[in-house]
């Protein structure tokens, strides 16, 4: 197997190849402070190109861990003068108030939601999950870890398997000798994991066994609260010894879906499904006669909490994308200002010519 495609590389990346092209093809397998881990055709790392930086719309157009990018070799480093299009994405909106997307992970096939099975178990955190992991194309798989900690885990992951029928749920012991047995079936040779969850879950010592050593730094978690600290700070892309490709990334304090409602309907399947048989199509299952939401709620059909749920993440998505609009057009307005400004310029020293 050549090393492209090794790394995961496929038809839908190699189409995108010019034959006059002559430019290096690598992978981003590490992002530190604007330096790049390149593995590939050029193994080293790399910075963008000026070009680059300057065609460069957001933070959201620089190259992420899973991206493909075209290389020129330089004598130290080589420069990123492309990145390829993204088979997926996932990010979410930057934490604090900028309006941006913060790219998560690229060109990943599966995404594991770490949780683990006490303190950390909570139903909506995982919609949340879902909702960024649907919008970015691949396929969620929730894992419970710690399950020897849980008193009754096969009535836990029953409990997940009512609520998230259509995704998979597999239950794990992260340091049991075989305890990561169910994960087997998901890491195929070139295809890209990633993991998502809070700090504490155990994603890092899952990569560690996955590996087989301790690639990954490891902290307890606090007695006082139950909650973890942040041990791994960077993205990477890690290749285990089946050939399947992991990235870890960091835990997340805070989680705004990239997003918008339909999205939303398709983490909550359940819900869009009921929304088809309500009386008005722009029901938004508050107070509505013949909402089909509210009398499955009724019937004991939907729980509650999973409509209270879908009902806030559907006003975020509103909110976000009245930011993005927002974002938009006042990006729009600077455009034509700085545009009649230098017409404005040009006109006057056409006259002053005269």
């Amino acid at each position: 197997m050549s090393s492209l495609a090794r790394l995961g590389w496929s038809s839908f990346f190699e189409q995108d190849r010019d034959s006059d092209d002559s430019s290096l093809r690598a992978r981003v397998i590490e992002e530190q402070r604007g330096a790049y881990r390149l593995a590939g055709e050029y193994d080293g790392w790399g910075e963008v190109s000026g070009r680059f930086r300057h065609e460069a719309a957001s933070p959201a157009d620089y190259p992420a861990v899973g991206d493909w990018v075209c290389v020129r070799a330089g004598e130290s480093r080589a420069l990123v003068e492309r990145r390829l299009p993204r088979r997926t994405t996932v990010s979410r909106a930057a934490a604090g108030r900028a309006i941006e997307q913060q790219v998560i992970a690229a060109n990943v096939e599966t995404i594991f939601i770490v949780t683990a099975a006490v303190d950390d178990l909570n139903e909506r955190r995982v919609e949340r999950y879902l909702t960024m992991i649907w919008d970015a194309g691949a396929v969620p798989v929730v894992v419970v870890n710690k399950a020897d900690l849980a008193v009754d885990p096969h009535s836990l992951v029953d409990r997940l398997r009512d609520r998230f029928a259509f995704v998979d749920i597999v239950a794990v012991t992260a340091v049991a000798e075989d305890g990561l047995a169910p994960l087997t079936a998901y890491l195929k040779p070139a295809s890209t994991i990633a993991l998502v969850g809070s700090s504490g879950v155990g994603k890092s010592t899952i990569v560690n066994r996955l590996v087989g050593g301790d690639r990954q730094r490891t902290a307890t978690i606090r007695e006082s609260d139950g909650r973890g600290r942040h041990t791994t700070t960077s993205r990477q892309l890690i290749e285990l010894p089946g050939g399947a490709l992991l990235i870890d990334t960091p835990g997340m304090r805070e989680l705004t879906p990239w997003t918008d409602e339909a999205a939303v309907d398709g983490a909550f399947d359940d819900v869009a499904t009921l929304a088809g048989e309500c009386r008005f199509s722009d029901c938004r299952h508050q107070t509505e006669p013949g909402c089909a939401v509210l009398s499955a709620v009724e019937s004991g059909v939907l729980d509650p909490d999973r409509l209270e749920n879908y009902r806030r993440l559907i006003r975020e998505a509103a909110f976000e994308e009245r930011k993005h609009d927002k974002a938009a057009a006042a990006g729009l307005k600077r455009h034509w200002k700085k545009l009649h400004k230098a017409q404005r310029a040009l006109y006057r020293d056409r006259n002053r010519l005269k």
